[in-house]
This record gives structure tokens, sequence and C-alpha cells, in this order.
């Protein structure tokens, strides 16, 4: 037995030193001789050893040049390599905002505890007013494995987020895309409505509420309306990554009725001071009081959001994020700035001696603004909010003539006065510069569809 494994060991000591020999150029003639294991064991002397049984690094077997063997230093057993530490990676929980559902039971929901839960609700309440949270909004948690608190983070509108770091003290930023503007056009039959129109045209159908403010009180949608007008747009929408973000813009509008063309150009100044024509001509100037937001409800009877009873609508609302500049939609003279029971905030400019428009619900009023000073369409007069009896952030925008609240979107005393600011040549060079944006947009969007219509 002993003599067979001190055989086995010499053959495989001699497979070592032939390898070794192979690697480093050495001849065939320095390896044991060909035969059994009987002349290996007779000829053991011819046979050169290294000086050391260790000289042949790894590095040498695994093909490294000559000059790479270390025939001094033993290679380190493995045992000995010790790895760095890995740190322990976060735990990741998120979910989007289902119908009223609060930040606070997503928190408990993601396994925070309430010290931790109501840290990340003073942070992120800190950019954000958590009450405007909604179905689609979006909440991402990262703890560390032991439980502690790593981030919170809270995608919102418009592909902003707000992000909370948690540590010595907590770190919070808004993260705000930077969008692309892309300006479209198109063109729609009208069979029934405006709306429907638009909707099958595929154009945003909100722009049918834009319209009708616009053109209330100068078209009568019910009875001008044969079935066989064209409406023809130019709008623009902010794209981040190809997705739509926030609400479309429109910014011109021609509605041919035949024997009549309306036109309406909105501004690219922010002052939302849209200007209508009629065959070319002005024939009125509508400032809106909030640009973009949604109108939520009308002049009327209605029941009341809050107390529930059925009861006049003195005005019109303006659904909008608390903060959204409130804009005067006629020049005028400030009559009245302060508090009127459940109005909350108000803002009231006179327009002549027998009318007055009201602006409602304000959060807040520039410190430059006076009871006296004169305000041109398009000013800033406050920013929405909800003062005063309110179900959330809007505009309450109300009209009265001597006294008497009118429906905002039909009154004609307040057309008049604002379509006398409109009548010099600036006009006609926007409509003109639109007509041709519009045309230009239309053209283009043909021929990049070209090709599928094909």
């Amino acid at each position: 037995m002993r003599l067979r494994y001190w055989t086995a060991g010499l053959a495989m000591t001699g497979s070592v030193l032939a390898m070794a020999s192979d690697l480093t150029g050495a001849t065939r003639e320095d390896s044991l001789p060909e035969g059994s294991a009987e002349a290996a064991l007779a000829t053991p002397a011819r046979v050169a050893l290294p000086e050391k049984p260790n000289a042949v690094a790894p590095q040498a077997v695994a093909g490294a040049p000559s000059a790479a063997i270390d025939r001094e230093t033993p290679a380190a057993p493995a045992a000995s390599r010790v790895s760095p530490p890995v740190a322990p990676l976060p735990v990741t929980w998120a979910r989007k905002v289902a119908a009223g559902e609060t930040l606070d039971a997503l928190l408990v929901e993601a396994g925070l505890a309430a010290a931790d839960r109501a840290e990340a609700s003073l942070a992120l309440g800190a950019e954000y007013d958590l009450r405007r949270l909604r179905p689609g909004h979006a909440v991402t948690v990262e703890t560390m494995p032991d439980g502690t608190l790593r981030s919170v983070s809270l995608d919102v509108e418009d592909g902003v987020r707000i992000e909370a770091f948690f540590g010595d003290r907590p770190l919070v930023h808004v993260v705000a895309p930077d969008p692309e503007t892309v300006i479209l056009a198109g063109e729609a039959r009208v069979a029934s409505s405006i709306f429907a129109a638009l909707d099958d045209a595929e154009i945003p159908a909100r722009f049918a509420v834009d319209l009708a403010q616009m053109l209330a009180g100068t078209i009568d949608f019910r009875r001008d309306l044969d079935g066989d007008e064209t409406l023809r747009l130019l709008w623009k929408e902010a794209r981040v990554d190809g997705e739509t973000i926030g609400e479309p813009e429109i910014a011109f509008a021609a509605l041919d009725l035949g024997d009549a063309l309306y036109e309406i150009v909105w501004p690219d100044d922010g002052t939302g001071r849209a200007t209508i024509y009629l065959d070319g001509e002005v024939v009125r100037v509508f400032a809106q009081p909030v640009d973009g937001a949604r109108l939520s409800s009308v002049f009327g009877r209605r029941k009341h959001p809050v107390y529930g009873n059925v009861r006049m609508h003195t005005g019109v609302d303006f659904a909008a994020a608390r903060g959204t500049p409130v804009r005067a939609t006629a020049a005028g003279r400030v009559s009245f700035i302060g508090r009127r029971g459940g109005y909350g905030r108000v803002v009231e400019i006179a327009h002549g001696t027998d009318t007055m428009t009201r602006y409602a619900h304000l959060s807040a009023v520039p410190d430059g603004l006076a009871e006296g000073q004169r305000v041109a369409a398009g000013d800033m007069i406050g920013r929405v909010g909800a003062t005063g009896t309110a179900t959330g952030p809007n505009l309450h925008y109300e009209v009265r003539v001597d006294g008497r609240p009118t429906d905002p979107l039909s009154d004609d005393r307040l057309a008049d006065a604002v379509a006398r600011d409109a009548q010099d040549g600036s006009a006609v060079n926007r409509l003109t510069e639109s007509r041709a944006r519009l045309e230009e947009t239309l053209a283009s969007d043909f021929a990049s569809d070209l090709p599928e219509r094909l």
C-alpha cells in the first residue's frame, strides 16, 4: 500500500512538472521518461525537482507569462482571503393611490411606525398639499431590512415627484420634468354637437368648454348649428418621454357656419386674454379668470355642494390647483378687497358705473393690489384658494349688473367693456399669424400621416 501511494504521488508530481515545463518553455527531455511505474522508481535521481514544491504560482497555470511566476512567495491559501462586507439593500414598497385613500393609510400599509409616518407626512406636506391626493398618484417607500425609514416619494400630476430622504434630518426636494411643447392641429365636422365632433376627430373634447365659454352670448349652439359646420383647432400639449402631462391648451379656433366665420385667438403671453373675431373683425375680448382651468359649475339653480339644498348659483366656478393665478377678465378699477362671508377672500372690480366682477375663495391677493387701483384685462389680482364655504380649491367668478348677478358667459355689457381695448392693428396681426400657423400645422400633420394612410 505504501509503495502504490508513493508511486501515484510521484506520477502526479511528474504531471505537474510537465505542465510547468510546457508553460515555462522547458524541453520534453527534462520530463519523466516514458515507461511503467517501476521505471519511474528506478530513476528518481534523474527527475529535476524544483527547489520548493510550491514554486508554480496559480497564475502560471492559468496561462500567465513566465516572468510572472513568483518562485519565492507561495500562494496564499484561499481561506485567508477576506471579502469586504456587503451593505444591505433597501426594501422597496410602492402602490398607486385609490379613491378615498390618504397618505397615512398608505404608509400604514407599507409597514411604517407612527413616528415615521408623521415625519414622512410632515416632510412631503411642506412641498405638496396632501389634501390634493387623488387616484393615479403613487407612493414609494424605501426601508432598510431592520425597519429604518430611508425615503418616501410621491408622484403627483404633470410628472412631478416629491422626494423625502431621512437620516440625521429629513431632506426634501421636488423633481419637475422639463416637458417638450408639441403643436397640434385638427379639423372636425359638426354633426350633433361640438363635444361629439371633437371626440370623433380625436381632438381633446374639453375644448368644447373653452369654445362655449368664449362664444356664449355670441352663438346659440342649439339654434345656430344645423349639423354642417366645420371646426378647425390649433393647440399645445406638454410631453415628457412621449407622455402628455397636464391639460392641453387651445391656441386658435375657427368655426365656419357657412354664412359667418368665428375665430378665436388665445395669446402666448400668459394673460389668458382671448380675442373673438367675426369675419376678420374684432367683436369681443375675453380674459379667462383662470388660464387652463376646468369649468366645474355654471350659472343658475343647483344643489349646493356643502349645504345640500337647491339654491341659486350666482356665478361660475373654475376648478384649479391652489395658488393658480387669477386674472381680471376686463379693464376696470378695484372697488373692494377683503372677506365676504361664504365667499371667503374676494376681490371686486368695477367696470363703469353699472357692472362689477367678483373673484371669490381666493387664497391670496398680491401685495401691491389696492382699492381704487386700475387694472387691465389679464392682470393678476389673486390666487385660487378654498376660503369661505368651499369643498376644495376653486375660483367663484361672478358678474353683477346694477347689483344683480348675471351669467358671466353671456353678459354683453362686460363683453363691450372688454372689446373697447382691442381695436388696434395688433389684433389683426395676431389673427393673420394664427391662421398661417394653423394651415402650416395641418399640412405638416397630413404629410406625416400620409404613409399610414397609404
